[in-house]
């Protein structure tokens, strides 16, 4: 008898059949096609940012225009020190999608691994895992990410090898309380995959090509990055579009509280909270209105992609 585990290409559809019934079924929901355009009109956006707007959103000021309501030049008006909105609107898109986005990646490759592995092999290191999450799952997201960005230090002076690896970000330009808040929400999130692959798991494990390969001579760890693992990717990608959303909602209220990016960064929570804190919402509110604008469109964007998504890899889930 050989050892040699067939491949599940011969009991699975091809590759190009599976993308061509992916992208029809895609032309066919509507949500997962106007998800897909307003993601990727703010990507398109922000790569473009220093073309479409001719300003540096930092350095750029003219108190003589400070507070402009939008104009031809201006479209969406200036702040308090006379930026560009629009210019820094569009250059905190690069933030928000790059921490949504990255957050969401280590949050779904971390969660995922703790959590087939937990579903694979069970026993202690199962109920410890599922003891953590539960307890982190226990407290609101966006509390819970407040807690763990207090804790984080930001600060040089916090001595030791820490304090001085913070002073090296610091001295190559890195936003330290940015990447603080990203980690933040990127941890918070991690129970979310683990609980999701686990679940997925446990109903892939006991099915017949799992156990086939098992009774062929697959080792365990071939059979679970193989087999299980590909196969419980959909839920996965549905949950991280779904993800980027929350996560930019999270460094935006982050950012808003004072614990997100440091200013003067473009970012759009700390925007509005600069906006909220000088007073100037109630005589130039657009310094508010845009910077939120731009937050529920990115979150509409990513949560009606996400909704297509699942409509469009599990189709049983709408029936």
């Amino acid at each position: 008898m050989t050892n040699e585990v067939l491949p599940t290409s011969t009991a699975a559809p091809s590759q190009k059949r599976r993308q061509g019934v992916f992208w029809r079924r895609m032309r066919k929901s509507t949500p997962a096609k106007v998800g897909a355009v307003i993601v990727l009109l703010f990507v398109v956006l922000a790569a473009l940012a220093p073309v479409i707007r001719p300003y540096d959103p930092l350095t750029d000021r003219n108190y003589l225009t400070r507070l402009k309501p939008p104009s031809a030049e201006h479209i969406m008006g200036t702040d308090q020190l006379g930026r560009d909105v629009a210019t820094r609107i569009l250059h905190g898109a690069r933030i928000s999608l790059q921490v949504g986005i990255v957050a969401t990646l280590l949050a779904m490759i971390a969660g995922a691994l703790l959590g087939v592995l937990s579903g694979f092999f069970g026993g202690w290191f199962d109920n410890v895992i599922g003891y953590i999450s539960d307890l982190m799952l226990g407290f609101p997201g966006i509390l819970l990410a407040i807690m763990i960005t207090a804790i984080i230090p930001s600060d040089p002076s916090t001595g030791g090898a820490f304090g001085r690896f913070i002073g090296w970000l610091a001295s190559h330009n890195v936003d330290v309380r940015l990447y603080g808040a990203m980690l933040a929400v990127s941890i918070v999130q991690i129970p979310i995959y683990i609980r999701l692959a686990r679940s997925v798991v446990l109903s892939i494990r006991e099915r017949e090509f799992v156990q086939a390969a098992g009774a062929l001579g697959a080792t365990s760890s071939r059979v679970m990055f193989r087999h299980v693992l590909p196969n419980s990717m959909t839920p996965l990608i549905v949950q991280g579009s779904l993800s980027i959303a929350t996560a930019t909602i999270e460094v935006a209220a982050l950012g808003f509280l004072g614990l997100g990016a440091t200013p003067p960064a473009p970012e759009w929570g700390t925007m509005i909270a600069d906006a909220f804190q000088l007073g100037v919402y109630l005589s130039a509110p657009w310094t508010m209105i845009f910077p939120g604008l731009a937050i529920l469109l990115t979150v509409l964007g990513f949560n009606l992609l996400g909704d297509g998504l699942r409509d469009v890899l599990d189709p049983r889930s709408t029936q």
